[in-house]
C-alpha cells in the first residue's frame, strides 16, 4: 500500500524531528504522529509477539535496564525498531485522515519507506552522533532523569554511567548515521546556528509544501 498523503521524517536523535512534525501539523491543519505514537497500543500487546516493546512494560526491576551490556542494548533497540514498524504500519493503515495531511516521526526503516511512499514524502534529519551521548541527561524528560537516578544508585555509579554511555554510543554510531546519510532520501543536518523558523522553512521546501 502507498501512503499518498503522509509525510515521514526519520533520522537520528536530537535532529529536531518531533518539533518539525508538530509545527507541520499545526500550520497545515494536519495530523501529527509524534515520537513513539505507537505507544498507544503498548498496553494490549502480546509479549510473545512483541518481546522487545513489552520488555519495559513488564520490567520488574528497572536496574536491569541500565545494567545491560552494549550488545544487549543494541539488540533490544533493533528489535524495538522492527516491532515499532509493524505497529506504525497498522496505525497508518487504519487511520482515516479525511483529506488531511499526516506528518509522522517514524521508526519505519529506509527499505520499507521506499516501498510505501514516494521520495518527496520522506525527509531524513541528522545530528552529530556525539550529541545523543553527551546530551542525553541534559533534557528534563522524566524518563531520562529517572534513568540517571538509577545509575547513581548503582554500587559503582561511574562504571554504571560509562557502561550506559557505551550503550548510547553503540546505537548512535557513525555507521548508523552514514546509512541514513546515504539512504537516497533528502537529508537535513542539524545546524546549531540555524533557527527553528529557518529549519521549518527548509523542511517545508523539502516536502514541496512551500513554493
Amino acid at each position: 500500500m502507498k501512503f499518498d498523503n503522509v509525510f515521514f521524517i526519520n533520522g537520528t536523535a536530537y535532529a529536531g524531528k518531533s518539533t518539525m512534525i508538530k509545527l507541520l501539523a499545526e500550520k497545515y491543519n494536519g495530523i501529527a504522529c509524534t515520537e513513539n505514537y505507537h505507544d498507544a497500543l503498548l498496553p494490549s500487546l502480546d509479549s510473545s509477539k512483541f518481546p522487545y516493546l513489552t520488555y519495559t512494560r513488564d520490567l520488574q526491576d528497572w536496574h536491569d535496564f541500565i545494567r545491560r551490556t552494549p550488545d544487549e542494548y543494541e539488540a533490544w533497540i533493533k528489535g524495538v525498531s522492527k516491532e515499532c514498524e509493524i505497529l506504525e504500519l497498522h496505525i497508518l493503515n487504519k487511520l482515516d485522515p479525511e483529506g488531511k495531511m499526516v506528518f509522522v516521526d517514524t521508526n519505519i526503516s529506509i527499505e520499507k519507506l521506499k516501498e510505501i511512499t514516494d521520495n518527496d514524502h520522506v525527509l531524513i534529519m541528522l545530528a552529530d552522533p556525539a550529541i545523543s551521548e553527551n546530551r542525553f541527561f541534559e533534557r528534563p524528560d522524566k524518563e531520562k532523569q529517572f534513568l540517571y537516578q538509577l545509575l547513581m544508585e548503582e554500587k559503582e555509579p561511574e562504571l554504571a554511567m560509562e557502561n550506559f554511555r557505551q550503550c548510547l554510543r553503540r546505537i548512535n554510531s557513525h555507521a548508523a548515521y552514514d546509512s541514513f546519510l546515504h539512504s537516497g532520501f533528502r537529508v537535513m543536518i542539524r545546524d546549531e546556528k540555524r533557527s527553528i523558523e529557518d529549519t521549518f522553512a527548509l523542511v517545508e521546501r523539502a516536502f514541496g509544501l512551500l513554493k
